[in-house]
């Protein structure tokens, strides 16, 4: 076959440039209709809030502070923290036996709100209500001459609920720590109401599935919806059975979290079905944190809040200018090496990379209020290695290109055969950065995770780049008259692809 044959060239390359413009023009238009007018900035860069959390240790219960109960509470944590986004929020454990802490740094002002959501027992428990009375009442039955006591109320919780004063402030702080195999006396969220209630029969370990939602009729508000397993959907159908026939508050099954009533709702019929609602007056962000809390399961053991700090950002202000500083020298190298070495083909270079950076800021900008992305270290350090990923495409292009048109091909032709060969090596390169990425961000954790994320995030922006900026460009390139006449400055010239210049030869005695 000739090398001068023919391959068909891509329709309409302006177009799909058109296309790819008016996409990033548009991302634009979203970020800004939503507000999202600056990077989010990680705990390292812009500061944020830090917490201690203490195991609390009741008497004779030492031994149950162990390395193994930690590492569970710290990997519970953490996966509150990860299905809030990718914050690049730091969970960790120091310290050694019973004097071990868990340290929470969350990046930003909402800070104290994670810190709080994530440090939640979120111990539940279903517990059918023995009695019930007011917040401050000393008797069982109201009657302080009488000394029965109600069917199935222990002498012991009877003296419990004589001086549990609900409507104390200091009674109602959600700890954990209940028995669930025991009577406990608990006061509702609001502090108006007290109950005596029964061990509990369903816990947060028969909890399948936790998801927030908002009652359509507007007469619930926002609520949370349960499915429990099946051992809980038997459990809780069993307890539902016994209870609907009893007189009030008996036929009443209080819902507990870490200590404290949410809701007691009466039973008006049994309920096998395995799902159920919590319901008490929840914002939608109280429904949603108790959602995630219960989705992961509680925490082994219950915790006091130490110090709360405030982290500085100073430190991390002076390496994010010399993050910048290494970027921008890195970006104004390649520049300048594409220029020399590819003169006017270099063109293509620095728009790539322009289109490839203002792709990347505005993904940031969405993400940040989407999934609460925020940029660390860390996370600089991977767009600066997808500079080279972006540079090492459309090197790979341009030599294969340049090939094309020393083995006797027209530019023209060159651009789609070279095409055809160089894209197969580009997908295979950004897909194993994409491969590398994926891994280390499922497999590691803290700042490496940004790394990851950011480092896949720019690989895929490239072969964006690369398939409708790049290759449609040095298309249309290729049919200006600068470049085919084979300028010196144009990049293909026969000095520019290292083809000696062909010699007329004179034959002796002529």
């Amino acid at each position: 076959m000739s090398s001068n044959t023919s391959v068909k060239t891509t329709a309409r390359p302006g177009r799909t440039i058109a296309i790819l413009l008016v996409s990033i023009i548009a991302l634009f238009a979203i970020a800004f209709v939503q507000g999202a007018s600056a990077v989010k900035l990680g705990l390292d860069l812009r500061g944020g809030t830090s917490v201690t959390l203490q195991p609390r240790i009741a008497a004779g219960e030492s031994g149950k502070v162990t390395s193994e109960a930690i590492d569970q509470a710290v990997s519970i944590i953490r996966q509150r923290v990860n299905s809030l986004g990718v914050a690049e929020s730091e969970v960790s454990s120091q310290g050694s036996g019973v004097n071990r802490q868990i340290v929470i740094s969350v990046p930003g002002d909402t800070g104290r709100r994670v810190v709080e959501l994530v440090g939640q027992t979120a111990e539940l428990r279903f517990r059918q209500v023995l009695v019930e009375g007011a917040a401050n009442a000393t008797s069982l039955t109201g009657d302080t001459t009488t000394a029965t006591l109600p069917a199935g109320v222990t002498a012991e919780t009877a003296a419990k609920f004589a001086t549990l004063d609900c409507s104390l402030a200091t009674s109602r702080q959600a700890g954990g720590g209940d028995d669930a195999n025991a009577q406990i006396v608990a006061c509702d969220r609001g502090g108006g109401i007290k109950y005596v209630l029964s061990n509990a029969e369903v816990v947060g370990r028969d909890v399948s599935k936790a998801t927030a939602a908002i009652d359509q009729q507007g007469a619930a508000g926002w609520y949370v919806s349960l499915s429990f397993n099946n051992d809980g959907t038997k459990k809780f159908g069993d307890i539902t059975t016994r209870v609907v026939s009893l007189p009030t508050p008996q036929n009443q099954v209080a819902i507990v979290l870490d200590g404290l009533v949410v809701s007691a709702p009466r039973i008006n019929e049994a309920i096998v079905s395995g799902d159920a609602q919590i319901t008490g007056s929840f914002s939608q962000a109280e429904a949603q944190d108790l959602a995630n809390v219960l989705k992961y399961g509680a925490l082994p053991l219950a915790f006091d809040r130490g110090e709360v700090q405030q982290v500085s950002p100073t430190l991390g202000a002076d390496q994010l200018q010399a993050g910048l500083l290494a970027g921008a020298l890195g970006l104004f190298l390649v520049v300048v090496y594409s220029m020399l070495y590819y003169r006017g083909l270099g063109l293509v270079s620095v728009g790539s990379l322009g289109i490839a950076a203002a792709l990347v800021y505005v993904l940031f900008l969405l993400l940040g209020q989407w999934i609460g992305f925020t940029l660390t270290l860390a996370g600089i350090a991977g767009a600066i290695v997808a500079i080279g990923i972006t540079a090492d495409s459309f090197i790979v292009y341009f030599e294969r290109l340049r090939d094309e048109v020393r083995e006797g091909r027209t530019l023209r032709s060159a651009v789609e055969s070279g095409w055809l060969r160089a894209r197969r090596t580009i997908i295979v390169a950004d897909l194993v950065s994409l491969i590398a990425a994926a891994l280390l961000y499922f497999f590691a954790v803290g700042g490496v995770r940004g790394f990851a994320f950011t480092l896949g995030l720019t690989t895929l922006v490239d072969l964006v780049v690369v398939f409708f900026f790049t290759k449609p460009l040095v298309t249309i390139m290729a049919s200006r008259k600068f470049f085919n006449s084979g300028s010196a400055i144009s990049g293909f010239s026969q000095k520019s692809l290292g083809i000696a210049p062909k010699t007329s030869t004179a034959k002796v005695g002529e």
